[in-house]
């Protein structure tokens, strides 16, 4: 299956939303929920994964949609089609503060890997998978990184990034460490792991929990500075849920039920 062509604009500061111009006969593919609003002629149809060519056949959605309840998503995507004779426009909208990063899949080798809940929106034909990472650190402790989506394909698709976004281009044998839960995407040869921190006092009271991510390069990384799971645990440790404690997540003072990791 041919990837659609879709043209688009990115509205707004802090709550973005993106708004996509469809010639007739072109679809794009969103998250369940995401969509905003849409003009007259779009189609809405409910389908089993993401409709791509990889799903062909009743075997091929079931396995699609598979992949997607493993990664905490529903088991259904909605695709919006152009049923008129002229360009039409449908727009989704970010699900909290951030930005929306569109992704050029071909200037990008074709694949990227992104946070579970980061997916907004893409064009027909684009491949939703999942990437499960080999190392056993990743898989016992990695938290949001043990199961990954993997977008694949040579159209366009949108991820969405909590608070500030930074891009990083990083060269061969380059290693960033970061926050687990601040990894939005990154391409498919940037080397991934999880380690652990180092000293026992630096785990238990350093507040950043005992867990961080090890990107290495070759390759581009996206970054976002205000994780969904973590901007919710500020909000119930500051509620009476909480018991009104601002306390620092991760850290012994904060709380032992967030020891192994902040987010």
């Amino acid at each position: 299956m041919a990837m659609d062509v879709i043209d688009y604009q990115i509205f707004g500061d802090d709550m973005q939303f993106v708004e996509i111009e469809l010639d007739p006969r072109e679809a794009v593919v969103g998250e369940a929920g995401s969509m905003f609003y849409m003009e007259d002629q779009i189609q809405m149809e409910t389908i089993f994964g993401d409709g791509s060519a990889s799903q062909g056949g009743i075997f091929g959605s079931l396995l699609g949609a598979g992949k997607r309840l493993i990664t905490g998503e529903s088991l259904f995507t909605t695709v919006y089609s152009n049923q008129g004779n002229s360009k039409r426009k449908v727009a989704f909208g970010a699900p909290y503060p951030g930005r929306i990063i569109p992704m050029h899949l071909d200037q990008l080798g074709g694949t990227i890997l992104c946070q579970k809940d980061a997916f907004l929106c893409a064009a027909k034909g684009v491949s939703l998978g999942i990437a499960f990472q080999k190392r056993l650190g990743a898989g016992f402790f990695g938290g949001e990184g043990f199961i990954l989506q993997k977008l694949e394909g040579d159209g366009l698709a949108f991820v969405h990034a909590g608070g500030a976004l930074i891009a990083k281009d990083l060269q061969p044998g380059e290693t960033l460490r970061v926050d687990t839960g601040c990894v939005v995407a990154f391409t498919s040869n940037v080397d991934y792991d999880i380690q652990f921190v180092g000293g026992v006092k630096t785990a238990l009271f350093g507040g950043e929990g005992i867990f961080f991510t090890t990107l290495r390069g070759p390759g581009r990384v996206w970054l976002q500075s205000l994780p969904l799971a973590r901007m919710a645990n500020r909000i119930v440790g500051a509620s009476s849920m909480g018991g009104g404690r601002g306390g620092e997540e991760g850290s012994v003072l904060g709380g032992l039920g967030n020891l192994f990791e902040r987010n």
